[in-house]
């Protein structure tokens, strides 16, 4: 018998199920798709020689090479290509799969794949702690990355439900639920000169050094959108891609920033970052839950939804009260200031 059919009998890859492993797909499926091994390493919670040795036993099975390394990008051969289809194939069939066995599950067992942007990171886990008191039984992934990469693994299949500030007007054909309010309110370190200010006018806000979001961002785009609006051109000191590093840069004097309130939940009015009164502000957006509107939920993802939908009355009253609080403390300090010009 030829070697080929010896390999195939009944039609079975034999050689391939005997030779590879779902691990060494996965591996390689994440080096094609993020153009790293460094990043799929990330990605996996893996070290970058145990990726690159399994590309290797991967590529030695499959007997050409399916990664071309010969230019400044990492990228598959022709090989490479048609194996990254067939595993992307395998992949969104198991996703299938999974869905149907959690079906027959019912909410007992099975497996829910969140992915956020960044600045969701600050309300999502308390979403989904209530949500695993309530199945515990369900295994529970988050992603959290920016708004760029959420949307190239809404394009791979890659979770179940995701959290966006701002779907995108075109590119995905996506389903899409707002369910949570996102204030943008303009910060400050405690004790700059605007903070004891009320009413600030967006002119004068153009004037101080302005740290913004990456290019990419839809706090970002807000922001821009804004000045635009008013013909101003704010004073932008620099450009930062996480909000815990902009809150530092406040703290360090190096300007203002608009970002959402969410991001102060934790440390409040008490915290180093104020909250400054500025005509215009805060801005009201939503938080949105998103699908593929083709994507058939599991019947997890699809209990997930609703009690994230669900939980809109309590993050409302918390944004509310987070913000009262700022409020209170500017009431306060005016009427500090007039009462030492008396």
């Amino acid at each position: 018998m030829p070697e080929y059919d010896a390999r195939f009998k009944a039609g079975m890859p034999e050689y391939l199920i005997r030779h590879t492993t779902f691990r060494q797909m996965q591996i390689f499926e994440s080096i094609v798709r993020l153009r790293s091994f460094t990043r799929a390493a990330e990605e996996l919670f893996l070290t970058q020689p145990t990726v690159s040795t399994q590309l290797k036993k991967l590529t030695e099975v499959m007997d050409i090479p399916l990664i071309d390394q010969s230019g400044r990008k990492l990228k598959p051969t022709e090989a490479g290509d048609e194996l990254y289809s067939t595993i992307r194939q395998i992949f969104d069939a198991l996703s299938d799969l999974d869905i149907r066995i959690s079906g027959l599950k019912g909410l007992h067992r099975g497996r829910l794949r969140v992915a956020v942007v960044t600045t969701a990171k600050y309300f999502t886990p308390e979403i989904l702690g209530d949500f695993c008191r309530e199945y515990p039984g369900v295994d529970v992934s988050l992603k959290v990355t920016n708004r760029d990469q959420i949307f190239e693994r809404i394009q791979n299949n890659e979770d179940d439900i995701y959290i966006l500030g701002q779907p995108p007007k075109k590119g995905l054909d996506l389903k899409a639920y707002p369910f949570a309010p996102n204030p943008l309110v303009v910060m400050a370190a405690q004790g700059h000169e605007l903070c004891k200010q009320s009413n600030i006018s967006i002119e004068r806000l153009a004037e101080e050094p302005l740290i913004l979001r990456e290019v990419g961002s839809g706090i970002r785009d807000a922001t821009m959108k804004l000045f635009a609006v008013q013909g101003l051109i704010p004073n932008v000191r620099m450009e930062v891609g996480d909000n815990e590093a902009i809150k530092h840069a406040l703290v360090g004097g190096l300007g203002v920033a608009v970002l959402s309130l969410h991001t102060l939940g934790l440390e409040g009015a008490d915290g180093a970052v104020d909250v400054l009164d500025v005509e215009g502000f805060p801005i009201e957006r939503q938080w949105y839950l998103v699908h593929p509107k083709g994507k058939v939920l599991s019947l997890i993802a699809s209990a997930f939804l609703e009690f994230a939908r669900a939980s809109e009355p309590v993050i409302s009253k918390r944004m509310k009260s987070l913000y009262a609080q700022f409020s209170k403390r500017h009431e306060a300090a005016r009427s500090e200031q007039k009462w030492k010009k008396k």
